[in-house]
């Protein structure tokens, strides 16, 4: 007779991250507060292209950043330039944002009078889309020297985003990077995918990438 317990493990190990994040949304929901959750790997270009967000709907949202990385505070001392909300989050090594250190973030940085708060990422391809921050919604950015494989390489990050902002642009015509295959490959991951380029180095394309998200946002109150 067998001196040990079979189980059977059926549930999800981010079934428990999953409910605190859908709590999160439903408190964010109440305060009528926007999360949106930005993901992408080192250099493609968040904190620049947050910092042209900011400067597009700076007279239409109250808006928060809340920058995420391992260790410094870079990010957040160049968003604090912006003359918005911002605060740091180390991660102790952890190369994600749960639920759970969201809500611990959103706690420390207080959500009162703001309709937009923005969740920049650890940046990483992989660990950062397996978790459910609670965000109302995901986005990403790819940027043109990337490459347009990568939602071949990493399709998880694809799938679970709203919005697809293909960054640096204007380099376009120095790398064998193809707007064709790279819209293929993310709507094969996900045909709702909304792509929009753009280029937070010069502003090209910040314009529609700012009235989407406003859009969302004003969704989200009503």
């Amino acid at each position: 007779m067998a001196g040990f317990q079979v189980i059977e493990v059926k549930e999800s190990i981010f079934a428990e991250n999953d409910r605190q994040a859908d709590a999160l949304r439903q408190k964010l929901k109440a305060e009528k507060t926007f999360l949106l959750n930005l993901m992408s790997s080192p250099g493609a270009g968040k904190t620049t292209t947050l910092c042209r967000t900011i400067e597009a709907l700076k007279g239409e949202l109250r808006i928060g950043i809340m920058e995420a990385d391992i260790d410094s505070d870079v990010d957040a001392r160049t968003i604090d330039g912006t003359g918005v909300r911002a605060i740091q989050l180390h991660t102790g090594g952890m190369c994600h944002l749960d639920a759970d250190m969201t809500k611990q973030g959103l706690e420390a940085f207080g959500t009162e009078n703001l309709d937009l708060v923005v969740l920049e990422n650890v940046g990483n391809l992989v660990c950062p889309a397996e978790f459910d921050t609670g965000a109302v919604k995901n986005a990403m950015i790819l940027s043109v020297p990337e490459g347009h494989d990568k939602p071949l390489k990493y399709p998880l990050i694809f799938t679970v985003c709203d919005v697809l902002l293909i960054n640096k642009i204007d380099v376009l015509p120095y790398f064998d990077f193809d707007m064709e295959k790279v819209t293929e490959y993310a709507r094969m991951r996900n045909p709702n995918i909304q792509i929009i380029p753009i280029c937070a180095k010069t502003g090209e394309g910040i314009g529609a990438w700012a009235d989407w998200l406003l859009q969302q946002v004003r969704d989200w109150q009503s």
